[in-house]
């Protein structure tokens, strides 16, 4: 077919815009992939489209949200409030946490004796003692006098309380399970509360059951349950004896099944313990090791002063000495410090 030159212009024309047509209607058209990841752009940056209902559910629930966990947060900071005002910052309290019945005065007064015997002992060991070694003893020896004072009146006395504290800790701690399985199997059989309590202040051994008996004579006396429950947890301060004044909070106010509640109470506490024995079983070479590492400085320097004293007292007469002495100590104590960060668990 013989087509003329201006046919065949418009034939041209016709298919060239056909063409960009359909290029723009391509581009421009919103296909159902465009919508999805329209969709899906919304739905990450947090906006729900014409959906008014799901948008008001979403802000209801983000509210909640914000609500519990300022509501947490508070709860978190009472639970610690509380702790810090249960410590006991005197020296009443830690008597009676060490179990110890004596008064303050009583303490005070055998610190002082001891602090006298440890002075008249460095006293008496550095006159009778070896001779000086480049007058390092004698200058040496008010600092040696003031440094026995405090260990034997402050030092000493402290570490024994805090000693006795700790061994009475233990065995509350491997007492309490067995006082609150006669609680459960009392209830069970019928008895009341309160001579549950009664009998486990009867019948167990110390510290668990002087502790008990305490609590008995408060609520005979007309104290109610949550003050005195509050008074035997600030006498022993562990989170079995929180966990058990909880349960017996709840159960006063809201009732509830308490056999069943310390039976599971009961389940816990062996568990913790349990865990606490294996986690000790395990560090135990650890602290053996650090024990070893952080003694064998201090023994070393004993020993190559009795042997010979001239080596090492450069350390203790020169001021070189002086600053390698304290780079020493503050590498050891770093070292110490980080070992027992690494060691120590709390469960």
């Amino acid at each position: 077919m013989d087509l003329s030159g201006d046919t065949l212009f418009y034939i041209i024309g016709g298919l060239a815009f056909l063409v960009i047509a359909g290029l723009g209607i391509a581009l421009t058209a919103d296909s159902g992939d465009g919508k999805a990841a329209k969709r899906a752009k919304q739905l990450s940056a947090g906006q729900l489209g014409n959906r008014p209902g799901k948008a008001r559910t979403d802000d209801v629930n983000s509210a909640r949200r914000k609500q519990t966990q300022q509501m947490l947060n508070k709860l978190r900071a009472q639970d610690v409030q509380r702790r810090k005002s249960l410590v006991a910052n005197d020296i009443q309290g830690r008597l009676n946490q060490a179990g110890l019945g004596i008064s303050p005065q009583t303490f005070w007064i055998m610190s002082i004796i001891m602090g006298l015997i440890i002075t008249a002992l460095v006293w008496y060991s550095g006159a009778e003692g070896p001779p000086p070694v480049k007058g390092i003893h004698i200058k040496s020896r008010p600092g040696m006098l003031i440094i026995g004072a405090l260990v034997g009146g402050i030092g000493f006395p402290r570490w024994v309380l805090n000693f006795l504290t700790k061994g009475r800790t233990k065995k509350m701690v491997h007492q309490f399970g067995d006082g609150i399985d006669i609680i459960v199997r009392g209830v069970k059989s019928g008895l009341p509360l309160s001579e549950c309590l009664q009998i486990i202040a009867t019948e167990s051994p110390a510290p668990l059951g002087p502790e008990f008996q305490q609590l008995t004579d408060n609520l005979k006396m007309g104290t109610d349950m949550d003050r005195a429950l509050q008074m035997f947890y600030k006498r022993i301060p562990l989170p079995e004896v929180n966990f058990f004044v909880i349960v017996l909070t709840i159960q006063s106010k809201a009732g509830g099944n308490l056999s069943e509640a310390l039976g599971n109470l009961s389940a816990v506490i062996r568990s913790r313990r349990m865990m606490r024995e294996k986690i000790k079983a395990l560090s135990s070479e650890a602290k053996a090791s650090a024990m070893i590492i952080g003694s064998l400085p201090p023994a070393v320097t004993v020993m190559v002063y009795l042997t010979t004293p001239e080596y090492i007292t450069v350390l203790f007469t020169t001021s070189t000495g002086h600053m390698i002495l304290g780079m020493a100590a503050g590498l050891m104590f770093t070292g110490i410090t980080v070992i027992r960060k690494m060691i120590n668990f709390d469960i």
